[in-house]
């Protein structure tokens, strides 16, 4: 037992010494108290966990751990999974220390303190752009996170960093009020940023509509997509725009960054006139501005690894290959080109101060901090001035252009003297050869509207000849009916009368008893030959049939009457299912007995209109909805026409007239009311039945739709005023 307790005393206290020498062998960053903030990042541990193999409960036994050389740990790999350790010892009376991370585009932040006595890691914070920006403690674009250490004290801590971007950690510890005014610097330097590229915008926005040149329209979307994507790379749209939203940032530096070099390309081929210098730079140029819009669309594709790889290449192919274009362009003499050179010269060197800054081979400071935002405002405003400078250049361009317009001018001048002679002698030679094709033409617009007034009647005839035959026809009908009666109506009269004659003998007879038996007994005989009361039946049948006939004939002549309306050429109120019906039974003899015809009348139907012109619609387009319906190749029972009248807003009526025939093609549904068109054959149609509908409907101030298709019948739809308007 006592064995087994000094080994246990022991291995206590070797474990307690070998956490020592790992504390103690670790980088100890001490605090003295100023005011300056401490670049930290290479006096810090840093292990980067690709195969997500670590735990917060198994990181502190993590042998994998290596100093960081660089001041800036930077991962051009989006998607990490980075721990970072470092040991902070208090020398001084301020007990409360702030660490920020300087970089904005940061998923999750987890902030450890290791505790010495079980070496376990406690959560102190989490932050990280998953999260909506009003939950952050501070205002700060950046991650701060205290540091509570009370003086003389020395702890370690574990920063745990998840990003679905590539990562750049600048890591800095600083007093609260070290770090309010390197916020107070930032936001200075942001505000001045974005006031001058807007003021910047404007000014080319308000001269793009003053001149009217694409190129200052290219640039305001290019400023305005640059912006953006400076903004959203140091976090200021989250903070702004869309604050309860953290969702956007996994695509938005992508999509703003695309966005950027997409405008620039496309300003670039405007600006410098990049494909009438130089045919394989244009082709290079739209290949740029196809990566960068390959890198918008894969920002939408997880992982994002992807569409960052695409969008470094983009910008390494492009700032290479804008720089060749505009001092190319430059070398053939193209002023502004040297503008645009220079201007993309400062913004590339820009982003190489930032990369070495990154590398560590310049200091961390201000002026490497906000490099890229100093070389993008000389960019703005040196492309500005050549855009201005553009201006000069039309406007030199312009002087030499009037120039040349007044001497042209005056050489014209001289040939109009010249030629006003002769232009007078050809003038009156015109005029003659004028006066007689204008006497021509009077004769031909004559003759014209004589063959107009012929087809127009042979219309009219066309449709007389049909409403004739079928008046014929219907009329035919119940006069052959009453005719076929009047014979064996005879014949039962002439039996009637010769019973009549045989009691007329009774009268003769003289009181002759026997006689009265004999003639009687005849007469009864004769009633049971000719059957008298079949006769009187057939009697009544025979003038009831008689009576249908003429009530038919005079039905077809109210009819006729109604259609005919002589008395069309004034307006009348007259209702409009009269004269539908009237021309229903004018031309039932032309609809086959597998045609139904449905009427559906739901209007008041009472119309200030010209009857008879009114009742020439309904029969034309009832007529050529039963030919459209005869001329299907397969007739599906039951065909119908369907007649359907309602009333819109109490001072209209809807009149529609559908079939259930061929239809229409676009076409034809377009030119049906053209004079002329038909889709008849030869012979069968003028071309005006349609034409003749338009200007009936058109003067009665209505209108006519069509609704058709091919194989699905078409549905003529009428509407009409219920009082014409006074004129």
């Amino acid at each position: 037992m006592k064995y087994r307790r000094w080994i246990a005393v022991i291995g206590m206290a070797l474990c307690f010494f070998l956490q020592s020498v790992e504390t103690y062998g670790q980088q100890v960053i001490k605090l003295t108290g100023d005011d300056r903030s401490l670049q930290i990042g290479n006096e810090t541990d840093i292990f980067v966990d690709s195969a997500n193999l670590y735990t917060v409960a198994t990181i502190t036994g993590n042998g994998h751990f290596s100093v960081n050389p660089k001041k800036v740990f930077i991962s051009l790999l989006p998607e990490n999974n980075i721990w970072i350790r470092f040991s902070v010892q208090n020398l001084s009376s301020i007990n409360r220390y702030i660490l920020s991370l300087q970089y904005s585009n940061i998923a999750l932040i987890d902030f450890y303190a290791e505790d010495k006595i079980s070496s376990s890691l406690h959560l102190l914070s989490s932050a990280g752009n998953i999260y909506p920006f009003r939950q952050r403690e501070d205002e700060n674009v950046f991650f701060n996170f205290k540091l509570d250490l009370p003086f003389d004290s020395l702890r370690t801590f574990y920063l745990h960093i998840k990003s679905n971007h590539p990562v750049e950690l600048p890591i800095i510890i600083s007093s609260e009020k070290a770090l309010i005014n390197t916020s107070v610097t930032q936001t200075l330097i942001i505000g001045l940023y974005t006031g001058l590229i807007l003021s910047i915008l404007l000014y080319n926005l308000f001269l793009f509509f003053a001149v009217k040149d694409r190129s200052y329209i290219y640039y305001v979307v290019y400023l305005l997509c640059l912006l953006l994507a400076q903004l959203t790379i140091s976090g200021w749209t989250f903070k702004y725009i869309w604050p309860s939203h953290p969702e956007y940032n996994r695509y938005a530096v992508i999509i703003t960054s695309s966005l950027t070099g997409m405008s620039a390309s496309i300003f670039a081929i405007g600006f410098l006139h990049v494909k009438s210098y130089s045919k394989f730079l244009y082709y290079a140029l739209s290949g740029l501005l196809v990566m960068y819009t390959v890198s918008f669309l894969l920002a939408f594709k997880q992982p994002v690894r992807t569409g960052y790889v695409m969008l470094n290449y983009s910008g390494l192919v492009g700032g290479i290959l804008i720089l060749i274009a505009s001092g190319f362009i430059a070398r053939k003499g193209y002023r502004p080109a040297y503008y645009y050179f220079i201007a993309w010269f400062i913004f590339a060197v820009g982003r190489e101060i930032l990369s070495l800054r990154n590398l560590g081979a310049l200091p961390y400071n201000q002026f490497t901090t906000y490099i890229l935002y100093i070389g993008s405002a000389f960019e703005a405003i040196l492309l500005s001035l050549a855009l201005a400078d553009r201006i000069n250049i039309l406007q030199k361009d312009k002087e030499i252009s009037q120039l040349q317009a007044l001497q042209a001018s005056k050489e014209n001048e001289r040939l109009v003297r010249d030629q006003n002679i002769i232009l007078e002698k050809r003038v009156h030679e015109r005029t003659n050869e004028l006066t007689v094709s204008n006497s021509q033409l009077s004769d031909a617009l004559i003759n014209l509207k004589d063959a107009q007034t012929q087809l127009v009647d042979a219309e009219k005839m066309a449709s007389l000849g049909q409403l004739t035959a079928g008046i014929a026809h219907e009329i035919n009908n119940p006069i052959n009916f009453v005719k076929s009666n009047i014979t064996p109506l005879k014949l039962d009269i002439k039996d009637l009368l010769d019973i009549m004659q045989q009691y007329d003998r009774l009268h003769i007879l003289n009181g002759d008893v026997n006689n009265y038996k004999k003639e009687l007994k005849q007469i009864a005989e004769l009633q049971q030959q000719i059957d008298i009361d079949f006769v009187k039946n057939e009697i009544q049948h025979l003038i009831k049939g008689i009576e249908d006939g003429a009530e038919r004939t005079a039905e077809i002549v109210r009819g006729l009457r109604t259609f005919s309306r002589l008395d069309e050429s004034e307006l009348k109120t007259v209702n409009v299912h009269d004269g539908i019906d009237s021309t229903i039974v004018l031309i039932r003899n032309t609809i086959p007995f597998d045609v139904q015809l449905i009427k559906v009348f739901n209007a008041k139907g009472d119309v200030e209109c010209y009857p008879g012109k009114l009742n020439q619609v309904f029969m034309n387009i009832i007529t050529n909805g039963l030919q459209a319906i005869n001329a299907k190749p397969t007739k599906v029972n039951p065909e119908s026409i369907t007649i359907t009248t309602r009333d819109i807003d109490n001072d209209r009526i809807e009149i529609s007239i559908k079939d259930t025939g061929i239809g229409m093609t676009e076409e034809v549904k377009h030119r049906v009311f053209e004079p002329f068109f038909t889709t008849k054959d030869v012979g069968e149609g003028t071309g005006l039945g349609m034409a003749i509908v338009f200007k009936i409907i058109e003067k009665h101030h209505g209108k006519i739709d069509i609704i058709s298709s091919p194989g699905k019948g078409a549905d003529f739809i009428i509407t009409l005023p219920y009082l014409q308007p006074i004129t």
